[in-house]
């Protein structure tokens, strides 16, 4: 008697391949995400701005913490992007199937498709989210991504859990929604993938510091205020290169590798 094959609903074969597809890119731009955070937290000095370029950097956490330590932060990059991406990607087939069945969705509908997908995603994952970005800082000691859980909610609750929550809805929805729309329209990624990034580099830094010092940045005005005072304009785009190579190129191989992953499977994407 032959194996009968394993049959899957379509939205859980869409989670499997955005699952392993932000496996693969999590694992090799790691060391990008860590490079934008430490460039977003570096502290301004006594006797100058605290400047410091992204391959100095580069050269500081290899000196100190190793090679290895360019992937601090990987586990709960792993926690947050394996089910992250196939939370997005599932999100986005689901919807594309309710509301376009097999048509191509125009402009608008790219960008309400794929900011509504990366939306519900990023809540979700929120909370790893937090954790993750205090990995890559290097201030805290966490011992495992439960155990940070566990400790940011003994001792900040709930809110901080969720802290940076607009910064993070204002950096993901828009930049999903505009590279979806490019990537539907062009199928050509990388500098429109650039410039999505760039334009949302500032909700990035705020959402940083929010989630590093909750308790200081109650509300996104203040970490506003607090960036412009102490780094000015250009303290907004700070960690800009980092975070563009790696959302760009980090994107191109989720699509690449979920694309195909459904062609195998025989879905249309």
């Amino acid at each position: 008697m032959s194996p009968v094959p394993l049959q899957m609903h379509p939205v859980l074969k869409a989670f499997v391949c955005g699952s392993i597809s932000g496996t693969c890119s999590t694992l090799l731009f790691q060391p990008l995400d860590l490079l934008k955070t430490r460039l977003q937290t570096l502290q301004p000095t006594v006797g100058g701005s605290g400047r410091a370029g992204m391959v100095t950097v580069l050269f500081r956490v290899v000196r100190t913490e190793s090679l290895l330590g360019l992937w601090k932060g990987v586990s709960p990059s792993f926690a947050r992007c394996i089910p992250g991406v196939g939370i997005y990607f599932s999100t986005l087939y689901t919807m594309k199937q309710k509301f376009l069945g097999d048509r191509s969705p125009t402009a608008l509908e790219s960008v309400i498709l794929g900011a509504t997908a990366r939306a519900i995603s990023g809540i979700c994952m929120l909370p790893v989210t937090v954790v993750k970005t205090r990995y890559e800082s290097g201030r805290f000691g966490y011992g495992s991504v439960y155990g940070a859980l566990r400790s940011i909610y003994q001792t900040e609750g709930a809110r901080g859990m969720f802290s940076g929550l607009t910064a993070t809805l204002l950096r993901d929805a828009p930049f999903s929604g505009i590279y979806l729309m490019f990537y539907t329209q062009t199928k050509k990624l990388t500098p429109q993938g650039i410039l999505a990034s760039l334009a949302t580099q500032p909700a990035d830094v705020i959402k940083t510091h929010m989630q590093l010092s909750p308790e200081k940045y109650r509300r996104t005005s203040q970490a506003i205020a607090f960036i412009y005072k102490d780094f000015g304009l250009v303290g907004f785009f700070r960690g800009g290169v980092p975070r563009a190579l790696r959302r760009t190129l980090m994107a191109a191989m989720a699509w690449t590798v979920y694309e195909q992953m459904m062609e195998k499977m025989g879905l249309k994407s």
